[in-house]
């Protein structure tokens, strides 16, 4: 019996001008006029997370169809990466070209989710650009990874509203992909990919030769 094809679904591509347009092409500062670039970006069902070049995180609710702004107080500088997360409660992770993190947790009008906007931050590890962010299932855990190889490991408990960090990695070169499941953290670097198990403190490479 000859199977059956799947149905053919038809998708049409174009520019998201209702969020293009929420956002602003310059801000004035001061005498001066900057332009703002579009630096990071990330999607879920829920929201689309646009990171710029003046430190402004642009979040767009897909259901309410409104765009929210969250920023870092202090300098002003370039969003290099954003990551988002839906658990129990709504979750973006957003890094920075100094090496700055920061986790938001925003505001559910769910019944028994979060009510009130809160920000944790992995204070002082990273000293250079985030390249990657990863989150694990439940919103306890988020790693981080740098153009240096630094990884860093954070603990949230959001109920006691407490972020922990510490550096679980150095690797020799920038890193470019994290992916975590199941106490395994995937590495991806310029010039190696490893799994690092987590509950160990263990190294695994995958494949024996350098990326050239």
């Amino acid at each position: 019996m000859a199977s059956v094809a799947s149905p053919v679904i038809f998708k049409e591509f174009c520019p998201l001008y209702y969020l293009l347009n929420a956002i602003p092409t310059k801000i004035q500062k001061g005498f001066r006029s900057i332009v703002v670039y579009l630096t990071a970006l990330d999607t879920n069902g829920d929201y689309i997370a646009v990171g710029s070049s003046i430190g402004m995180l642009y979040l767009y609710c897909r259901h309410l169809n409104q765009m929210k702004k969250y920023n870092f107080e202090g300098k002003c500088e370039s969003i290099t990466f954003v990551k988002l997360l839906s658990c129990f409660d709504d979750l973006v992770a957003v890094g920075t070209a100094s090496g700055r993190v920061a986790v938001f947790q925003l505001v559910s009008s769910l019944p028994g989710r979060n009510k009130q906007l809160r920000r944790f931050d992995v204070a002082g590890i990273h000293k250079s650009s985030i390249t990657a962010l990863a989150w694990s299932p439940n919103g306890m855990k988020l790693f981080s990874g740098d153009d240096k190889g630094k990884i860093v490991y954070s603990a949230l408990d959001l109920d006691q509203g407490i972020c922990n960090s510490s550096l679980v990695l150095e690797e020799p070169s920038s890193i470019v992909q994290l992916d975590y499941n199941q106490k395994v953290l995937l590495v991806s670097t310029l010039q190696r990919t490893l799994l690092f198990y987590t509950e160990e403190k263990s190294v695994k490479q995958v494949g024996t030769q350098p990326r050239k």
